[in-house]
């Protein structure tokens, strides 16, 4: 069964250009995955310190493998120094 993930993240103002490059990079990266179907990053229009991942995902394992890789650790290293608070995640079926 499909997984759809949304994760709302909040950088901390002084390092939003740090974790935007992180972001992309994870975009990139996390696009060449065999179970990913989608992959999408927004930015907050009146907050530009938030960004939204909208994910679609073939499969539970898909994504268990996924937050294994390397670039989603150097995501989490990240989260303590770098984001205002712990990211939120969301992971839903279409019903």
């Amino acid at each position: 069964m499909k997984i759809h993930l949304t994760a709302v993240i909040k950088s901390k103002e002084e390092h939003r250009t740090e974790v935007l490059e992180v972001l992309q990079n994870m975009v990139k990266e996390t696009r060449k995955e065999d179970a990913c179907e989608l992959y999408n990053l927004h930015q907050g229009i009146e907050d530009k310190n938030q960004f939204v991942f909208y994910e679609i995902w073939k499969s539970e394992d898909g994504l268990a493998l996924h937050n294994e890789q390397p670039y989603i650790q150097a995501f989490g290293a990240l989260v303590e120094e770098k984001l205002q608070e712990k990211p939120q995640i969301y992971t839903t079926h279409i019903i």
